[in-house]
């Protein structure tokens, strides 16, 4: 049968209408189904929701999405199938032959019942909830005109009092399970299909069943990495990024202190998705020209660190290849949960992390604390610090910004989400603004090679473009398509004459990965992992999307803007060059380590305690540094004791405010509990941890922190 090439009336509308994925297929690989009088031919296979959105049509789906095998609870998707029965069609396979209707009298009432069921005991809170707008059910209800039936009652059970239903204990999600609709798609997001962590699982049965956590401990104390792939899939506001938006346009609105906003590589792809443009297409200029419309005073690139980023991690591992003074392979560590993954998983490798921090965290800190800020200073007088947002694909970034060691340099972190909610809440008119506006200088310069960490592969792609540089390998690609994709799993790239690198994307590829008896990972120079399939253009908090070949289509939008750059290379940027000969000296200089390396600490030990409590003394923050000591804890200093929280509290409260140019609390190693103090002192603490049952041990409070003054290691060494 030849596909036809007059026009036919819609009852024989045919392969015309065959997704292009089809087109090579022979007849024998294709079903011929009717969906509402519209004939169509879909892949042997496939569902009867492929069939129905092949044939143009729409019906309203609450638990399904592509990336998982259906569960079919919801039941929304129900259609007749021809025979009289009601299936769901997200589980149904398309058979040939069959005759689909979408839209009876009966499949219609049946939804609107469904919804009058769901809503009896879903709050009716839209205008506080921050999925308004970007909800399913919402729309759902205003499609259908639906009308609250039923009084309402709460989710879960008294039985189970101890699953609680709201939880805002992480940096960066809020679980609200008042809200929830039990389609599963987090226990999807986190479990075998997802990303192998298993954080969220289902308890009870019937009227109480909800998805919690093991042991229904907070989000904080679980196994989460805080990648949002959660939040990425809740259809309602069940689950969702911690807010910060509402408190930017505080900032904003009062003009109390100099904004400024770093935007990352991924964000100007899927930003436009939000308004209604193709996945894929750049939104770069009316990105910046909407930031400007909300008042922020200085719009800077993330790109810009992403280029300092690969100065600093390249030549790092040029180090550890040349001179060993590191173990390989060195692993990138610019994604927070991945690092977060290590430190609670696999704490072992933690010496394989690169020290340098990431592409937000050094913008952050050259913002507040470099060459910028002295202008600043100089041009306002002011002596205080300007307030700094991120705009970042990924919910991890909100819990980096407060990690111990860098919390402040950020004052608040906004998803993509959120930046598209704060666009529309403004009514800005984000399609008509102009594409070709420009970022600030001098922190807005970039490269080709910057953009592409956006996508999975590209940190490692950029780092590979400076390394071999700096190597003389003169005829390396510049392109490194063994090391790009979207699909999960592990690619590796072989560089000539040295050995091969790898790319993990997802978190589950990377489990399995380093879980592998056989620890192949051994053998490669340098291993990329990204939390999220895809990277970041499939972070925790970009736009929501069905589709199933979104990471495809942003992936391309992020080289094409890579293959118009005229400088592809992060070493080849003029302001990175002119900020190390202002500022930062050479890369791995020792002022470079001071505001663009950090360490990390294995979860739950003396050491996380230690970096916790220090960083609230820093902080000033008495109110955290009282939380993590144990009752009767005791901190004894060198210029005295103070016992219990309430004294701790008291003398942090006593201590002056931090200046501008603030410094910190540092480990001098990547082990032990060696620190040096803002004053520039060396301390060698003891860290004793007791847990709730008295006994002493991981996980615990801080029964007592010492200090005793030791020498500098290179006064101890000489």
């Amino acid at each position: 049968k030849k596909t036809q090439t007059c026009w036919t009336p819609p009852q024989l509308w045919t392969a015309v209408l065959t997704p292009p994925r089809f087109s090579a297929m022979t007849i024998k690989d294709l079903v011929n189904v009717v969906v509402n009088n519209r004939a169509v031919q879909v892949a042997a296979g496939s569902t009867i929701l492929d069939a129905i959105r092949a044939a143009g049509s729409r019906i309203p789906v609450l638990c399904y999405h592509p990336a998982f095998k259906p569960r079919a609870v919801c039941r929304m998707c129900l259609v007749d199938d021809g025979s009289g029965k009601q299936v769901p069609a997200c589980y149904t396979p398309a058979k040939d032959g069959s005759t689909i209707n979408t839209h009876t009298e009966d499949l219609e009432k049946y939804r609107k019942g469904e919804i009058e069921f769901l809503l009896a005991r879903h709050p009716n809170e839209c205008m506080r909830c921050d999925a308004s707008g970007n909800c399913k059910l919402q729309d759902m209800v205003m499609e259908m005109n639906v009308t609250p039936k039923w009084n309402y009652e709460v989710r879960g059970c008294p039985e189970h009092s101890e699953h609680k239903l709201v939880d805002s204990s992480s940096p960066a999600i809020s679980r609200d399970m008042t809200k929830c609709v039990e389609c599963g798609l987090c226990v999807d997001a986190c479990g075998p299909e997802g990303q192998k962590l298993d954080v969220i699982g289902f308890a009870e049965r019937g009227f109480g069943r909800l998805p919690v956590t093991a042991f229904d401990k907070p989000l904080s104390e679980s196994g989460c990495i805080s990648c949002g792939q959660c939040t990425l899939r809740c259809p309602v506001g069940a689950l969702t990024e911690r807010n910060d938006w509402q408190r930017v346009l505080s900032m904003l609105d009062s003009r109390k202190r100099t904004t400024v906003v770093q935007t990352a590589p991924a964000t100007r792809i899927a930003l436009s998705e939000e308004f209604g443009f193709a996945p894929g297409d750049s939104s770069t200029g009316r990105m910046v020209g909407a930031l400007r419309a909300l008042g922020f005073d200085y719009v800077f690139d993330t790109n810009f660190s992403a280029d300092l980023t690969i100065m600093e991690e390249g030549t790092e591992l040029i180090e550890r290849v040349t001179k060993g003074t590191g173990p390989l392979p060195l692993f990138t560590s610019c994604c927070p949960g991945w690092v977060n993954w290590i430190e609670i998983n696999r704490p072992d490798l933690i010496p394989h992390l690169s020290s340098a921090k990431s592409p937000q965290m050094m913008h952050a800190a050259v913002t507040k604390r470099g060459p910028f800020a002295d202008y600043l200073k100089k041009l306002k007088g002011e002596d205080t610090e300007p307030f700094v947002v991120s705009i970042m694909p990924c919910t991890a970034k909100k819990d980096e910004a407060v990690r111990p060691g860098m919390r402040g340099d950020v004052d608040a972190v906004l998803t993509t989400r959120e930046l598209a909610q704060m666009i529309r809440h403004r009514r800005i008119p984000f399609a008509s603004l102009d594409n070709d506006t420009k970022y600030d200088s001098p922190l807005g310069e970039s490269t080709g090679a910057a953009v592409i960490f956006g996508a999975s592969g590209g940190v490692m792609e950029a780092a590979l473009r400076t390394a071999t540089h700096v190597l003389g390998m003169e005829d390396a690609p510049l392109e490194w398509d063994g090391v790009r994709g979207t699909a999960p799993g592990v690619k590796v790239g072989e560089v000539p004459n040295l050995g091969t690198v790898a790319v993990a994307s997802s978190i589950a590829s990377a489990a399995d990965l380093f879980n592998d008896p056989s620890e192949s990972w051994r053998k490669h120079l340098m291993i990329e992992v990204m939390a999220c399939k895809g990277g970041c253009i499939g972070g925790g908090g970009e736009p929501k999307s069905d589709d199933p070949d979104i990471l495809v289509k942003r992936a391309k939008g992020i080289y094409a803007v890579d293959a118009g750059f005229e400088k592809r290379k992060s070493h080849e940027n003029e302001d990175v060059k002119k900020l190390y000969d202002e500022w930062l000296e050479k890369p791995l200089s020792h002022h470079s380590h001071e505001q663009l390396h950090i360490t990390y600490q294995p979860r739950g030990s003396p050491r996380e305690a230690l970096a916790r409590f220090m960083d609230a003394v820093d902080n000033r923050d008495s109110e955290t540094a009282a939380a993590l000591l144990a009752p009767g804890g005791i901190w004894h200093m060198p210029e005295g004791e103070s016992h219990g929280s309430d004294q701790v509290s008291a003398f942090i409260d006593r201590l002056a405010p931090n200046p501008l140019y603030r410094r910190r609390h540092r480990f001098t190693s990547s082990e032990g509990l060696e620190m040096v103090t803002p004053s520039g002192n060396h301390l060698r603490f003891n860290v004793e941890l007791i847990n709730s049952d008295g006994s002493s041990g991981r996980f615990g409070m801080i029964k007592s922190i010492s200090a005793e003054r030791i020498k500098p290691p290179a006064e101890a060494h000489h």
